[in-house]
């Protein structure tokens, strides 16, 4: 339905419209340059429920529409400043079969084949179909879960988180797989398993992919909910993270500006800026892929990250604009490294919480970290507080 009235609406204005089927949001981020069109549009809940769909609009670059591009596309809907075309200059529709091919074709030449790797990938009803495509053409073993589109996602909840993953984990422990490999619904998002059956934090994976793009100067862009352990992890190599708003969106933009390799968020969205700037999580399950064939097992890998310990509530609250307005007055008084990127987040140096208003819902998150867990918990305690004395 939403892609009808969508294609209705392009073509009545006088816009051509391609229609690439049901495929990933990144195959369709990728098209855009390849058709030459002006713009893409996913159809997509990405990894939430079914009454959450809409539409993600993505440039020729393959970055999504950055804030700028949001806010004149809502004011022209608004306002109404869109010209209807007469019946005789509508805009033409048309289909491209190959989206898929070509977006796989794209993942096996950025990375180098590989030799007997086996891997288990849950698509979890998806889209994501493009990952056993591509993973099949660098040389992999492939296995699938849930490979079966269906939007009522039967297998399990979309989202690639620990607890829904559960399967996987159990599957490739039980078995003499490699890793394993998960998406969400649209696969933008991409998780793994290790051959051991653990599945990988996404702080851990982030700071995996941030050590093998960058080097001595470069930077990684990261939301300013990311663990220390990435920080910790790119010091070592001598590289160091640059923070964003919480948002593949934002991540992107940076991952624009000179000196920064690589981008990403601790939820599984993972931005190769040398080859796109949509987050690709077959081209991220392709890159794990190459990294345990060059380097060996993932779960040898990950051994030397240490974890550490992170606090997080939700406070229900009606008026959060006004409770976030008197928050950042008060911890700017009492604390000196204080960023209102997104929220207030506020460095303690061995420690740091984040108060931040929900974009969607009537609530705060607090969330807090520290290398040590009692740290963790008198930092967490005292972020709790802040919020309680302003409801």
């Amino acid at each position: 339905m939403l892609a009808g009235a969508l294609t209705a609406g392009l073509t009545e204005c006088g816009t051509d419209v391609v229609d690439v089927g049901v495929a990933s949001t990144p195959t369709i981020a990728r098209g855009v340059a390849e058709q030459d069109a002006d713009a893409g549009i996913a159809v997509t809940a990405s990894h939430n429920p079914p009454q959450d769909n809409g539409l993600k609009l993505w440039q020729p670059t393959g970055q999504a529409y950055d804030q700028p591009l949001q806010d004149r596309l809502v004011n022209r809907i608004r306002t109404g400043e869109f010209d209807r075309q007469p019946w005789n200059n509508i805009g033409q529709r048309s289909s491209w079969t190959g989206a898929q091919a070509s977006h796989a074709e794209a993942i096996s030449e950025a990375v180098d084949s590989v030799e007997s790797v086996s891997v288990v990938i849950d698509i979890g009803n998806g889209a994501g179909g493009v990952s056993v495509e591509a993973l099949q053409a660098i040389g992999c073993s492939v296995e699938t879960l849930n490979a079966q589109p269906d939007g009522r996602f039967p297998g399990r909840p979309s989202e690639p988180t620990a607890e829904n993953c559960s399967t996987l984990s159990t599957t490739v422990g039980e078995t003499d797989a490699d890793l394993g490999i998960a998406h969400d619904g649209d696969a933008d998002r991409m998780m793994a398993v290790t051959g051991d059956g653990e599945f990988v934090p996404g702080d851990v994976l982030l700071a995996l992919f941030a050590r093998e793009a960058a080097g001595a100067g470069d930077r990684v862009a990261v939301p300013v909910d990311t663990s220390l352990l990435v920080a910790d992890t790119l010091e070592a190599v001598g590289a160091e993270v640059v923070l964003t708003r919480v948002g593949d969106v934002f991540v992107a933009e940076r991952t624009t500006e000179e000196g920064v390799v690589f981008g990403g968020e601790p939820s599984g969205a993972w931005i190769f800026p040398e080859d796109t700037l949509c987050p690709d999580g077959p081209l991220a399950a392709a890159k794990l892929v190459e990294l345990v064939a060059e380097t060996g097992p993932l779960a040898e890998q990950i051994a030397d990250f240490e974890r550490y310990p992170t606090r997080r509530t939700t406070f229900e609250i009606t008026d959060k604009i006004g409770v976030m307005e008197r928050i950042s007055a008060t911890v700017r008084n009492e604390y000196d490294s204080v960023d209102t990127l997104d929220g207030v987040r506020v460095d303690l140096g061995d420690a740091w919480f984040l108060l931040r208003a929900s974009g969607t819902e009537p609530r705060i998150r607090v969330t807090a970290e520290a290398r040590d867990p009692q740290r963790a918990d008198t930092v967490f305690e005292t972020a709790s507080r802040l919020v309680e004395q302003q409801m």
